[in-house]
């Protein structure tokens, strides 16, 4: 009964602040997300965003950026390669700058982007390359440092004091990929689910489409041809939300979900009721010619000096290698290869879950409704569309909270810098 009623409020909050909860909305099967032009309406975007145009190695970054929700609904963003943190105000005004303070009164030189707040008081970061994760109080004072022996892909707070990590590390012969319940006070783990992959040794090629090439001296290099193609573990890996207090595991691969409690006690598993996309042989034979053509046209020499020790003759070598390879998978295609059952999922804050499909045409958006009642229900398909803004549906960049969907997105035809911190409200067409 707690359950339900717990569904019913939640519910009911949506519909005293819109007058329709989102499920409703979704229901009409388009959602329009309209800015709300009295939120973060004084910033100067050429200022605050001044980092969007980093570039590293010529490659820009500047858009590598994600926002995380405090409990007063004050947003952090963090920025990539850059060692502080933006925070705004409930109403969206830019306040300040901060990094990290340690135990010493000395501000931390490297930082971590922000993943998540626990107990409503302390943030805690993604992993650096030691494996630690750090956690520091709202004001940006260092607290304690959880050690994780292996790398993540995404950290979600639970309501209980603990963290769910999807993992990943290498072993010799195969990869394992893995969802773990970390403990804030202890650092104890807990591996929930995990699955395995074999991997090609260094001189084996076995992966159609995966290629890595081991130079003599030291290091290697590696590169992928398609697309849901990968030889560094499972094709897609897991996806987390919690919903009425129960920690959801959905399975882009398998279509598989799962519901957890809070401790990591599988309750039940169902099969998604959705159906998965394939690219076809045809496509595939496409995808690799455009993609030899295109690694044919490469500099030979582009290797040469990597780490320090490659010689212009072994560069053409692994140019060689790389292209001959390549061909050689171009005459072994022979099945369809078959994509995941979604690309990415967002939580709303009517504890709905999207699963968003892939695209087949820029802007599509299209999402599938998920509710947690009587072991789990698809409901409808619905699809995002807005005028102001060009989209990007990533859960880094997306954040529901109280019926509206806060994001940092691209302003189309912006002069200066385009990214904007907005507030949407959510609306059928």
């Amino acid at each position: 009964m707690k359950k339900i009623l717990f569904v019913i409020m939640i519910t009911c909050s949506g519909f005293w602040a819109h007058g329709q909860n989102l499920l409703d909305i979704y229901k009409g099967g388009t959602v329009v997300l309209t800015p709300d032009t009295e939120y973060a309406q004084n910033n100067d975007w050429d200022t605050v965003f001044k980092s969007y145009y980093d570039t590293l190695y010529g490659a820009p970054m500047g858009n590598r950026k994600s926002l995380v929700l405090m409990p007063d609904g004050s947003v952090v963003v963090n920025h990539q390669y850059r060692n502080f943190y933006s925070k705004f105000s409930p109403n969206g005004t830019f306040l300040n700058e901060f990094g990290i303070t340690g135990n010493n009164g000395e501000k931390f030189k490297k930082t971590q982007r922000i993943s998540g707040v626990i107990n409503n008081n302390t943030f805690f970061t993604g992993l650096n390359n030691l494996g630690d994760m750090f956690c520091f109080d709202f004001d940006g004072n260092y607290k304690k440092t959880l050690k994780l022996d292996y790398m993540t892909w995404q950290q979600l707070p639970l309501p209980n004091g603990k963290i769910a990590v999807v993992g990943w590390v290498i072993w010799k012969t195969k990869f394992r990929d893995f969802v773990a319940i970390v403990d804030y006070e202890t650092n104890d783990q807990k591996i929930i689910w995990e699955h395995f992959t074999s991997r090609d040794e260094f001189g084996v090629h076995t992966q159609l489409f995966n290629y890595t090439y081991e130079f003599k001296i030291q290091g290697a290099i590696g590169c992928t041809t398609m697309p849901f193609s990968k030889a560094s573990g499972i094709k897609a890996r897991p996806k987390l939300a919690c919903v009425n207090d129960q920690l959801v595991l959905a399975n882009p691969t398998s279509g598989e979900i799962s519901i957890y409690d809070l401790d990591g006690n599988l309750v039940s598993k169902r099969q998604m009721d959705l159906s998965r996309g394939q690219i076809s042989v045809e496509e595939q034979k496409e995808i690799q010619q455009k993609a030899i053509e295109r690694y044919k046209n490469m500099n030979p020499l582009r290797f040469e000096g990597f780490a320090g020790k490659v010689s212009a003759e072994e560069s053409r070598k692994a140019h060689n290698y790389l292209v001959k390879t390549m061909e050689a998978d171009l005459r072994k295609i022979t099945d369809p290869i078959s994509k995941p059952y979604f690309s990415t999922l967002l939580q709303d804050s009517d504890g709905n879950i999207l699963f968003f499909d892939f695209a087949n045409e820029q802007g599509a958006n299209k999402f599938n409704v998920w509710i947690y009642k009587n072991g789990g229900q698809f409901v409808c398909e619905s699809s995002f569309v807005c005028d102001n803004y060009e989209l990007q549906i990533n859960p880094e960049k997306m954040v529901f909270r109280d019926g509206y969907l806060y994001g940092l997105q691209e302003l189309k035809d912006a002069s200066g810098v385009p990214l904007r911190l907005v507030r949407f409200s959510i609306k059928n067409r």
